[in-house]
């Protein structure tokens, strides 16, 4: 991967890991929350079933590697449907939350954590892929890139979430600007749906099809996730 990916990965780690952890970790839980963050935790809640819903109601026997995994949430029900799971994050501190709120769970599924690189070539091989608005920082260009390097090791499908470029996403990133910089997330990178499609077209991702394409907007969370099937 290019520089850049490189760069806005070490951000993407350091916001998390450090600066956000805490809020994230209180997004992610039923601790009450501002009427802007409950917008957000819905949004990814029902970002999280739409992703649940296009994969099998029975997954035992299938390996899912969750692609930036944060506090564990889309691990845990992937496992409860029989599913042995490799979550990978950035962040330490996350994954750490994770393992801790999932610590009670006994399968029938299996969740293994790990803080690391989810394009690391050594995670092995999965039936599936799932990486929930974790590429939505990156530049569309090395989005695909990544997308291109988890495709050799998955034999069924890949779930993934970008930014769409539209109005309202564009004014609420405007706003996020006038924060200062200290307290910001890395900003996102929106990518319109068919610039995005033209990009997986030109890859080396030519032996998949898009099959599914939806977008979830809830307040201020805005996110449309896309499957990508092996033909």
């Amino acid at each position: 991967m290019g520089p850049t990916y490189s760069t806005r990965r070490q951000q993407v780690e350091a916001y998390f890991d450090r600066t956000a952890a805490d809020a994230w970790a209180r997004l992610t839980s039923d601790a009450p929350v501002s009427r802007i963050r409950a917008t957000v935790r819905a949004g990814r809640e029902r970002m999280r079933a739409t992703l649940l819903d296009w994969l099998p109601a029975d997954l035992h026997g299938r390996h899912i590697l969750d692609a930036g995994c944060g506090t564990g949430a889309f691990a845990l029900e992937a496992a409860r449907r029989g599913a042995d799971v490799l979550a990978i994050d950035l962040s330490p501190t996350l994954v750490n939350i994770a393992r801790e709120r999932v610590s009670q769970f006994s399968g029938p599924g299996r969740i293994e954590f790990r803080s690391g690189d989810m394009l690391d070539p050594s995670l092995g091989y999965f039936d599936h892929v799932v990486a929930m608005d974790s590429l939505i920082h990156y530049r569309a260009a090395d989005a695909v890139d990544a997308l291109a390097r988890l495709a050799p090791h998955c034999s069924r499908s890949i779930l993934f979430t970008f930014a769409p470029r539209t109005l309202p996403l564009a004014l609420m990133h405007r706003a996020g600007t006038l924060f200062p910089r200290g307290d910001r997330a890395p900003s996102i990178e929106p990518v319109s749906e068919s610039h995005l499609r033209d990009l997986l077209g030109s890859a080396s991702l030519a032996a998949w099809r898009i099959q599914r394409c939806e977008r979830i907007a809830s307040g201020f969370y805005t996110s449309q996730a896309m499957e990508l099937v092996w033909q």
